[in-house]
């Protein structure tokens, strides 16, 4: 029987998925990845929304260089690329919304999974680097389009070329991350997050998930097109009856300014 790489619990309509390499750090193999695309689809087709987080003291120290060594080493049989990609789309374009909990080491390909989700929680004791320059490889899980948009190609270039490592607030202002939280309660303050975001109307999550990430490789007018045919496909009953809700003083008012959807 494989190793139990990824975790995963359905609690209440909130997917758990949890890196379990805690001995490495949680680094990311081939195996892990697999895992963790089986985990993902379960959650696409069992929860409403999902949270990645890593057991042990870390999210991720990235990509598993013992394994590494052996394909690049020369003469070895060249693994096949893309998969990573593949695994990870299932997260920034699928389905569902995912909140990554963070802590410890979030590093180069743990930062390339954590990027993939919708919303990232740091606690107090994350940090984030890219070393690629430094072992003489580059970003292969999609780190180049995600981790780019998120913050920039200057910040970018700044962590591959210098090794430059960034504390949990300083990837919160770089917009690594969207919140910080104490020490040890990301994973808490993610599955509360989690849980919010699974009461919205489940086709307006998709959109969000599946469409915007799209409009923003659009030219203006493409995008203004398709934001129009993706506000018609979500208009369904459902939406019908949020709205009336709110017409009808029945919702929920707005958290007040300065806190976030969970009340928190």
């Amino acid at each position: 029987m494989a190793d139990q790489l990824v975790t995963y619990e359905l609690d209440g309509a909130v997917a758990v998925i949890g890196l379990n390499r805690a001995e490495k750090r949680n680094a990311v193999n081939d195996a892990l990845m697999a895992q963790l695309r089986e985990a993902v689809w379960r959650a696409t087709e069992e929860a409403k929304a999902g949270v990645i987080f890593g057991h042990g003291d870390n999210f991720s120290a990235g990509l598993d260089l013992a394994e590494a060594a052996t394909w690049m080493k020369p003469g070895a049989q060249k693994r096949k690329r893309g998969r990573w990609n593949r695994s990870l789309d299932l997260v920034a374009r699928g389905q569902i919304p995912f909140v990554a909990a963070l802590k410890g080491a979030c590093i180069g390909g743990g930062l390339e999974v954590a990027s993939a989700a919708q919303v990232r929680v740091a606690d107090t004791t994350t940090f984030f680097a890219l070393p690629e320059g430094q072992r003489g490889i580059f970003v292969g899980g999609g780190g180049s389009v995600r981790i780019q948009r998120l913050m920039g190609y200057a910040r970018m270039a700044d962590l591959m070329l210098t090794g430059r490592v960034l504390t949990a607030e300083e990837g919160e202002r770089a917009n690594l991350c969207q919140y910080v939280v104490p020490a040890g309660e990301s994973l808490t303050r993610a599955k509360s997050l989690a849980a919010r975001i699974a009461q919205n109307a489940p086709l307006t999550n998709w959109a969000v998930c599946s469409c915007l990430p799209r409009v923003n490789d659009m030219s203006h007018d493409d995008g203004l097109f398709i934001e129009g045919l993706i506000g018609n496909a979500v208009a369904s009953q459902e939406g019908y009856e949020r709205v009336k809700d709110f017409v009808e003083k029945r919702a929920k008012p707005l958290v007040e300014p300065g806190r976030s959807g969970d009340g928190a």
